[in-house]
């Protein structure tokens, strides 16, 4: 710990918390502690209660039960605004900014500095130069005036800082802030914690991120089924012991399981001189028929939109595509569903799921008129198929009528890859498969991953997490600003490698071999 000691008055102190739901209770005496300059690790499996126990702190929900105390004063929060009055501030993991408005609008929005004047009532000379300071605090190097739509995902997770730090924060709660940030973005927000740190702001780091919490974090609390497992220093922490911690049970190997060897490879898919809107050149690969091969790449690399074309939502503007040694031209989505490729999306709640639909009306979505008798949905197939799917990946639900909203991420996950596995997929896409999604379920999508490669079913996978890229992939697609700048496989297939491709610096990996 940079600036406090464990003995000293902790800033933030949660006692005996508990919050219960109908049917079900979310926290049952949990403990929480932090100092000034800390940055506290908080861990746990999807639905161990982290996301509660946050909106407690945050003024978002009250407590059944326990207390609260802030720099040894007991406090109790009726609302967000008591919160943030305590200098408690939330940055979600899905940016809470108005796109419409400019930087200092966002930064000051809902706390606006008035003139006094009944002609001009905002002072926004002031509220201009007071976002300028905090802009250079947090290092981005921009406009004040700069509208929030044209920032990048790294860039605006800065002006979330920022608008923290215009409130006084000294307690700031960061939830999967590295979610959607590329590696020099995820650099920048690193600086800024260590900063923040140095200055005394008590920091809240949620993240399924083993790598980061290591680096960042000073101490770590663990939480499982609701309950405080247990605090340890991060001299006194490892991978496994966290894991064991967090699911009750160790995980070997790093989760991942182990690689098959693929007899006599087939060709399933071949692409060439594919030509994607607004990328520099063409680019061309194939992928085999039970193979895992991943893509990876920074942000902006072009890997989605690849995928997009693949799955017909963009088509390319020129090039071919092979499938099974057939033609192969998506104009829409549902010509690639028609030929067995199937695109599980990097944002499953907004692209990928229904939330408010149940786990059983999700599974029949995408073939919903074979379900079809005589104009009607047949409801006793749609359930049976359901069930199947649900058995299949020991998807976590009280039912199948049970909305898919209410699932934890790691579920959501296996509801979406269960209602493509019905259909007998040829190309399974998964992109970003675990993004959000805690290591015990990782272990199991992994797992399935494997499972579904062994059947014979291509996947087609894009991931940020270069241990995901290394871990799982049979070879590796590495793309640098919509080329492809190498096929990693074998001995060649080292991260030094990929991390040279995906800056495109191949220069620094010339004795590798590259093979297509």
């Amino acid at each position: 710990m940079s600036s406090a000691s464990v003995a000293e008055e902790p800033l933030l102190s949660m006692r005996g918390i508990t919050k219960r739901f109908p049917g079900v209770v979310a926290l049952q005496d949990v403990q929480l502690s932090l100092h000034a300059g800390e940055v506290l690790a908080l861990m746990g499996e999807n639905g161990a209660g982290k996301s509660t126990l946050m909106k407690i702190l945050g003024g978002v929900t009250r407590p059944d039960e326990g207390e609260i105390t802030v720099a040894g004063k007991a406090v109790e929060f009726s609302n967000v605004r008591d919160a943030k009055a305590q200098g408690i501030a939330l940055i979600h993991q899905e940016l809470m900014l108005a796109s419409n408005l400019d930087i200092t609008s966002n930064i000051f929005l809902g706390n606006e500095q008035r003139s006094g004047s009944l002609l001009r009532p905002l002072d926004r000379r002031r509220m201009k130069a007071q976002a300028e300071a905090l802009l250079a605090r947090v290092g981005l190097e921009l406009p004040v005036t700069t509208l929030v739509s044209r920032l990048t995902a790294g860039q605006q997770q800065m002006v979330e800082i920022a608008k923290a730090l215009s409130a006084n924060a000294r307690i700031l709660i960061m939830d999967e802030p590295t979610s959607s940030l590329g590696s020099g973005e995820s650099e920048q927000l690193f600086k800024i914690i260590h900063q923040l740190r140095a200055n005394g702001i008590g920091i809240i780091y949620i993240s399924h991120r083993m790598g980061e919490v290591m680096e960042l974090s000073d101490r770590i609390t663990v939480l499982r089924d609701g309950r405080y497992v247990s605090d340890l220093l991060r001299a006194d922490a490892s991978h496994d012991k966290i894991v064991g911690l967090m699911v009750g049970r160790a995980l070997s190997n790093q989760y991942f399981p182990q690689k098959r060897e693929l007899a006599a490879p087939t060709t399933r898919l071949v692409v060439e001189e594919l030509e994607l809107p607004g990328a520099p050149g063409a680019v061309s690969f194939s992928a085999r028929k039970g193979e895992i091969l991943g893509f990876a790449g920074l942000i902006g690399a072009g890997r989605t939109e690849l995928m997009q074309a693949i799955f017909g939502v963009t088509p390319a503007k020129a090039g071919r595509m092979l499938l099974s040694e057939v033609r192969y031209a998506p104009k829409t989505p549902r010509e690639a569903i028609d030929r067995g490729v199937y695109l599980a999306p990097e944002d499953r709640k907004h692209h990928g799921l229904v939330l408010r639909m149940s786990v059983a009306e999700n599974s029949s979505l995408p073939n919903v008129a074979t379900y079809a008798r005589f104009g009607w949905l047949d409801r006793k197939t749609e359930r049976r198929v359901a069930d199947a799917g649900v058995k299949r990946l020991r998807t976590k639900t009280p039912s199948i009528k049970q909305a898919v909203g209410n699932l934890s991420g790691g579920n959501q996950q296996k509801v979406v890859l269960a209602k493509w596995l019905a259909m007998q997929p040829q190309i399974l896409i998964l992109d970003e498969p675990t993004r959000g999604i805690d290591v015990g379920a990782k272990a199991e999508i992994y797992q399935h991953m494997s499972e579904l490669a062994g059947e014979g079913i291509t996947i087609l996978m894009v991931s940020s997490d270069l241990e995901e890229i290394m871990g799982m992939s049979d070879r590796v697609v590495v793309m640098h600003e919509r080329r492809i700048t190498g096929v990693l496989e074998g001995s060649a297939l080292t991260q030094l490698a990929v991390a040279g491709l995906m800056t495109g610096r191949a220069h620094d990996v010339d004795s590798m071999a590259v093979a297509s």
